[in-house]
Parts: structure tokens; sequence; C-alpha cells
């Protein structure tokens, strides 16, 4: 192993957030029982704020980046990991409070790892990454609460983003119909591929909600947004449905009344893919190899190289990326 590794380093100065292409001290990277050499990670929401000192998500600098990655062990404490091992990481705050994977190597905790799954290779585990594991743990938990299929659309709010897109290709392909919401009227042919039966305008359900019920609409929903809008949703939902909530794009407050819980039975679920007991985080795992269409997710990547993070970081920010951003780091 070099003395150094190449990553995106974030500095502040002056409360201003730079990132630039910097060789690292391997002395440098945090504790951990288990260093892996990245072969890939993701651009997320989350990616851009951090690289744009939004949010406070990062207090101690300097830091690298990335919610995400995918890799092969080089070495181990960890009695579950051998080096050679492949393995994913999402979740754990990894690329906030810990050194993320924008860097040729990571240190972290093996309980955070997963093993990858026979069927799915390093490239296509971040082709997945945080959005498409987040998406799945969305499809798995609105299944568990009773989401059937022959009880009409499931709708995805923020449905060319990257949970949405993923989600949008997994309900599909469970056979649910599928309602895709979208702020930009040039995605429409982008989301029917990805097998929507009708695109709504994100502006029909940004609007606050003028009687605190509709019709009876939505059987599901898997909501990448909050706000306004999920105020709106939650007066046109089906009776005993439920909404997964992912996001928090559209903000943190939630004006609504008890209406949709006390006569429709409407329940919220909260998506925590971040803190995810081992048990579950392999089983979804699991499922996204077996459940989740390969053939469209390779439809919605776009693939960029470590260099161009600094660009992109901004670019997630002004809704200028689609689908999944995989960055080839290292390889496989």
């Amino acid at each position: 192993m070099s003395e150094t590794f190449k990553a995106v380093l974030l500095r502040e100065a002056d409360k201003k957030v730079s990132a630039a292409i910097e060789q690292v001290p391997v002395a440098d990277l945090p504790e951990g029982d288990v260093t892996v050499r990245v072969a890939y990670t993701t651009l997320n929401y989350k990616d851009g704020m951090v690289m744009n000192g939004i949010g406070r998500l990062v207090r101690d600098y300097p830091h690298i980046p990335g919610v995400d990655f995918s890799g092969i062990v080089e070495s181990s404490e960890h009695p579950d990991y051998q080096p050679g091992d492949k393995v994913v990481l999402t979740g754990w705050r990894v690329g906030e409070v810990h050194w993320g994977g924008y860097g040729e190597l990571a240190r972290v905790k093996g309980d955070w790892l997963v093993k990858l799954p026979e069927g799915i290779g390093l490239d296509d585990a971040m082709a997945i990454g945080t959005a498409g594991f987040t998406a799945m743990l969305s499809v798995d938990t609105l299944e568990r609460h009773g989401l059937e299929k022959d009880r009409g659309d499931v709708l995805v709010t923020g449905a060319a983003g990257g949970v949405g897109s993923v989600a949008t290709a997994i309900l599909a392909n469970l056979g649910y119909s599928v309602a895709g919401s979208t702020g930009r009227p040039e995605q429409a042919d982008y989301l029917m591929d990805l097998g929507v039966s009708q695109v709504i305008d994100r502006a029909e359900l940004a609007q606050a909600p003028s009687r605190p019920l509709a019709g009876e609409r939505f059987a599901g929903c898997i909501d990448n947004v909050a706000g306004t809008t999920l105020s709106n949703v939650l007066t046109q939902m089906k009776y005993g449905s439920a909404v997964a909530a992912v996001g928090l794009a559209g903000g943190n407050e939630l004006n609504t009344t008890v209406l949709p819980f006390l006569l429709r039975g409407v329940s919220i679920l909260g998506i925590d893919s971040v803190i995810c007991p081992k048990e579950r985080r392999l089983a979804i795992w699991k499922r996204i190899a077996t459940d989740l269409p390969m053939q469209k997710l390779h439809h919605m990547i776009e693939r960029h190289t470590l260099e161009d993070l600094p660009n992109l970081g901004k670019k997630i920010l002004e809704g200028g990326v689609r689908g999944r951003t995989v960055i080839e780091v290292s390889g496989s």
C-alpha cells in the first residue's frame, strides 16, 4: 500500500467550503477495522449539499465526502471480512461524520459493510447505491404494510431522481401500476421507459391542499419530496394505504390534519436507510439481486470520474442530474 491515495478533499475557510482533488496520507484515514480499495462510488443529493457546505452536515474539516461505495477489502481486523472480499457500504453517515467514498481508500467499521450477493458486481452495486437501496427498502416496507397490485396506482414523487427512478423501475417490474411525478416535462419519455402508466406534473401536487380530504386516488406512495407535496398527497390516499416518506427536498414541515389518518387509516412510514439493522440490510440487498431489473438500471446511469465530482456537486443541487450518477474511482 502506498503512503498516499487520491481523493476529493473538502476544506473550509472563512465559512466557505471548497472541494479539490488531493493526495491524502493513508495515515490520516479514520479509525476502523476494515480498509477498502474503493472501486466505485456515486453522486447523491446529500453529497451535493456536503460539497457545497449546505445544511452543516459536515462539522469537521478536512473531510472526504461520498455517502456510499463499493470495493475490495484491502486489509481487515474484522472476523467477517478477508482481503479480496467484494463489499458495499451505504448509510451510517459515511461521507458526513466519517470519511466516505470519494477516495481510492476508505477505512470503516466492518459492521457497516455488506458482502455483495451473487449476481451483483462492484459497478452494479453503485448503479444501485444508496438511492437504489433506499428505493427497495421503501418498496419492501410498503409491501409489509399490505400494498397490493390490484388496488390502483402507486405514486412516486421526484420520480426522475435517483431514489425515484429506481423505485419506479422496481414497482413496474413487480407488476404495480405506477404514477410518476416530476417537475421536468422533458423527462416524461424517460419515465415511460422505466414503466410508469402516467406522468403527473409536480405543480399539481406542489400547491397547498384546499381541503383536508380529496378523492381517493393512490394505493401507495413513495415520497421523495415532503413539504407541501406530502401534505397534498395525504389528502388523496386510499383507505388503509401508506406513504413511504424518504426525502426532504421540499422541507420538513408538514401542514395537514388528522383526517387522512383518522378517517382513512393512512400511515406515514419513515424510511431511514442510514441506520438499518445488518440483517435487514443484507435481506434488502439479496432482494435487489432478484427483483431489480438491471437492464432498466443501466438505462438510468450516467458515468463519471473522480475528477468530475467537484463540478457535479452543484449540478445535482440545481436539478441537472437524472437517474443514477456512478463515479469510477479505481474500477474493478
